[in-house]
């Protein structure tokens, strides 16, 4: 950690807040500066040139102002890091800093003739979008700078006039309803070149189609911190970072409580691919009815060497045992090897639930002995399918329809029709097609309506 940001770092639970982690960087030949609307405790502005690594940094009560009679008062504060230009949205209450960040203005600076010292007054020139020209900071007592913009022949800017992000078009209500994407340029598969701010996009527009099929039940995510090629691991508790995730608490197997967490809404979805929770995995229930699931899934696994028209085969033999019980069934695919088969059926308990699906995969076994097994052991599963039961017992999850998967290329486990199963192969659905696909009819809109 670098002395210079360990004031910053001090100041901030980066547990809880979505600022980035104060590291020293090497500065770039062009010196970024950024001009950030702050609407905390008290509304200012705040002023960062880039130099040494860091964001040297002022708060601006007034924000800055083109008349160069005007001589805003500018607070010295912390350094900050370089990666903190790209910060906007908001940080929580009782943090440092509460309230909401927008991005006012950015661009590059330059010195004018002179080598920089921070406790004399700096020349300086601004290739913003909104801030251009010659500016001056000078240091009048302790912390306190002002800020004047020197006569040029940059034309009169009313700032006042700018009440929106110069990055994303929002405003600071909308950007207050929303936390923020930080690190958007985080390589997650470096082969594709596909970035964290690919797959927040992504989360971003399918939102809408995808939360009827996640909201309110509890769930576990898959979180790449540094990519596919690196470590990942699950997350199922919840997390006190922000107020988007509901939050239930369960007893688990040792009797003992624990909280578990579900997405309520777009921002909840958004907020967990933002701490980089990328693959979604739900439950089979609801969090107002949590011993009562409702939504069944069956896994097409099938052993390495079977080919995918196995595959396909097995998933119309499952629907054909299921029509023959009169229960509808939906397709998906799983991003992986294989399909998902999904029946909505409530039931009173999880037992029944359970023993349910385990006669269906055993039936299955029964009547294709040759083919499929309900039997979890490698040696039972050579040369056959395994229908897999397992996902239906509680606390026990399956991934989302919509979700990404953590694997090369990032597939999608997408919802699709019947008759669309031997188009499709179970890891085909990109982000892209995925996207592309919500201009059609969706194939799992009848689905909602036996709930």
């Amino acid at each position: 950690m670098a002395k210079k940001l360990a004031k910053y770092n001090q100041k901030r639970n980066f547990k809880k807040t979505k600022e980035p982690l104060g590291i020293k960087k090497k500065s770039t030949k062009k010196l970024h500066f950024v001009v950030q609307h702050h609407l905390a405790r008290k509304d200012h502005f705040d002023l960062r040139l880039e130099y040494h690594g860091v964001l040297k940094s002022w708060a601006i009560p007034k924000g800055p102002s083109y008349n160069p009679k005007d001589k805003r008062l500018a607070i010295k504060v912390e350094d900050h890091p370089i990666s903190y230009r790209n910060f906007e949205g908001t940080i929580p209450k009782g943090e440092y800093g509460s309230g909401t960040v927008m991005l006012f203005d950015e661009g590059y600076w330059e010195p004018i003739n002179q080598k920089i010292s921070f406790n004399k007054p700096i020349k300086f020139l601004l290739h913003g979008k909104r801030l251009k020209g010659h500016w001056t900071l000078i240091p009048f007592k302790e912390e306190n700078w002002l800020l004047i913009k020197e006569q040029d022949e940059e034309p009169f800017q009313d700032i006042k006039k700018f009440t929106t992000s110069i990055r994303s078009g929002k405003t600071m209500e909308e950007l207050a309803g929303q936390i923020t994407l930080t690190n958007p340029q985080k390589i997650i598969d470096r082969k594709n070149k596909i970035t964290k701010e690919d797959i927040f996009s992504y989360y971003e527009k399918i939102a809408e189609r995808m939360l009827p099929y996640i909201k309110n039940r509890l769930m576990s995510t898959i979180r790449s911190p540094q990519g596919i090629e690196k470590n990942k691991f699950y997350k199922k508790h919840f997390e006190n970072i922000n107020n988007y995730l509901g939050k239930m608490r369960i007893t688990n197997d040792k009797e003992k409580k624990e909280d578990y967490y579900y997405i309520k809404d777009k921002q909840g979805l958004l907020s967990e691919v933002q701490m980089n929770s990328y693959e979604f995995h739900i439950w089979g229930s609801t969090v107002p009815k949590i011993n009562k699931p409702n939504l069944m899934i069956f896994d097409l696994d099938p052993d390495e060497k079977l080919s995918l028209e196995k595959v396909r085969e097995g998933a119309k033999d499952l629907k054909s045992i299921l029509d023959e019980l009169k229960l509808p069934s939906f397709l998906k695919t799983s991003g992986g090897k294989g399909y998902h088969v999904v029946v909505p059926i409530p039931m009173k308990n999880w037992t029944s639930f359970q023993e349910f699906a385990h006669n269906i995969a055993n039936l299955m076994a029964k009547k294709w002995p040759e083919k499929y097994t309900s039997k979890i052991s490698k040696k039972e599963r050579k040369n056959k399918i395994f229908i897999d039961w397992i996902r239906n017992t509680k606390k026990a999850t399956s991934v989302a329809p919509y979700s990404v998967r953590l694997r090369k290329s990032i597939p999608v486990s997408m919802p699709i029709k019947w008759s669309e199963l031997d188009k499709i192969k179970p890891n085909e659905i990109t982000m892209k097609k995925a996207l592309e696909r919500l201009k059609r009819k969706d194939p799992w809109q009848d689905l909602l309506d036996y709930f």
